[in-house]
């Protein structure tokens, strides 16, 4: 079953968020997460959270927010985070979490939503080619930003 997270859920997004960092073989700032988690979709409601239940227990999240685009002037809504533990893909969850997010694109009067995944995560990307997307070829970059 997928539905909006609560508060109640974040710990356990935190760690979700922590084995899908692993999953993606990057480290996860886990360190007081729960708290920005919390701050950004329970009190600034710029975060929207979904989580993925089955028994009582969290398999997996989709985490989104609003994002302007120069280009097309015009919001969007950018899908952060798609994830499933390893016991819980293959189930239709992921496409479950897609029409979450898309329905939540449309109550935001947006018309499109974008994201990124690893290139050599190719289950991923047949699994959102299946479902429509098309793929945008760019690279993505971060840059540290160190306070003065």
């Amino acid at each position: 079953m997928i539905r909006r997270a609560r508060r109640s859920d974040l710990a356990a997004v935190v760690a979700l968020v922590a084995e899908h960092a692993a999953f993606e073989r990057a480290a996860a700032a886990t360190e007081g997460l729960e708290e920005r988690l919390a701050a950004a979709a329970f009190q600034a409601g710029r975060l929207f959270i979904w989580v993925a239940e089955r028994d009582g227990v969290l398999v997996g999240y989709a985490s989104a927010s609003r994002e302007f685009a120069t280009w097309s002037g015009a919001e969007h809504l950018h899908l952060d985070c798609l994830f499933l533990g390893e016991g819980a893909r293959g189930l239709g969850l992921g496409a479950a979490f897609m029409q979450a997010v898309t329905a939540q694109a449309r109550q935001e009067g947006l018309d499109r939503v974008e994201w990124q995944t690893p290139a050599w995560n190719e289950a991923a990307i047949a699994f959102y080619r299946r479902g429509g997307a098309r793929d945008l070829a760019k690279a993505r970059f971060s840059l540290e930003v160190a306070s003065d």
